[in-house]
């Protein structure tokens, strides 16, 4: 309980530093472009028309409303693969300064995280303006939206603190990590319906692919206006607390150890 406490204090004591380092990644992916955060509507809308261009064909007749769904599917696989790809460099990026001072390590994952998810919000945009060109119908259920953001942050950050800890002892995981990466967008449902699949994929996915809970979820209250089952529900959840226990151990573990490494 005590060590609880400890984290927490922590953790508030250092909001100032989280809020600066938030603050500046956001401000350094868009220096010096004209358009500035604008881009993060126009990049994921740009994305979703060439994309619905090169796979409309193949799928748009099996899936209602295509634009809206791919670009549902785009949004979450996008802030996982964003966040955890940063997550993973967060130590060793700030080697220098982690040998000067001591700041608690996980505050550069955590921080790399958070960015990643208000530069999601942010892209929301687009999505609003796909569903009116589209007329799109809105649903009350869309409200639920950030329960689904806060259930795919949390899997994010833990995903990010244990390859964060990984990247510290091996650096060949960034390589590795970009391999799972692609092979990960392929094997989530973003541009084809999953029905599309063999009956022995469809489970596979269904029951190893964490991206699915989240954006099969994430569709339901966007796409078709009802509230995801019990099972997308409590499956997120479940992968979300799962590894952010996982990532939180690991991390918490070999802390101690990444100074004689970096």
């Amino acid at each position: 309980m005590k060590a609880m406490k400890y984290r927490i204090h922590t953790f508030f004591k250092y909001k100032d530093l989280i809020r600066e380092l938030v603050s500046r990644d956001l401000k350094l992916k868009y220096r010096r472009s004209f358009l500035g955060y604008v881009w993060g509507i126009l990049n994921p809308l740009l994305i979703m028309i060439v994309q619905t261009v090169v796979f409309s064909a193949m799928f748009k007749r099996n899936i209602q409303n295509f634009p809206v769904y791919l670009l549902t599917g785009r949004l979450l696989f996008s802030f996982m693969s964003n966040s955890t790809k940063m997550g993973l460099k967060s130590v060793v990026g700030n080697q220098a300064l982690l040998k000067k001072t001591y700041i608690p390590k996980y505050i550069f994952t955590f921080a790399k995280v958070t960015s990643c998810m208000i530069d999601t919000v942010l892209s929301m945009g687009a999505l609003l303006i796909v569903m009116i060109a589209t007329r799109s119908p809105f649903y009350l259920t869309m409200l639920a939206t950030p329960l689904i953001v806060i259930r795919l942050y949390i899997f994010s950050l833990g995903l990010s603190l244990l390859l964060a800890e990984l990247e510290v002892f091996f650096r060949d995981i960034e390589y590795i990590y970009q391999a799972v990466d692609v092979a990960w967008m392929y094997l989530t449902p973003l541009f084809y319906p999953i029905e599309s699949l063999p009956n022995l994929v469809q489970i596979i996915i269904k029951t190893l692919n964490p991206l699915y809970y989240y954006i099969a979820a994430f569709r339901d209250i966007v796409l078709y206006g009802r509230l995801p089952g019990p099972r997308l529900i409590w499956g997120g959840w479940i992968w979300a607390i799962v590894m952010l226990i996982i990532g939180v151990y690991f991390f918490q573990k070999n802390k101690d150890r990444f100074i004689l490494y970096l």
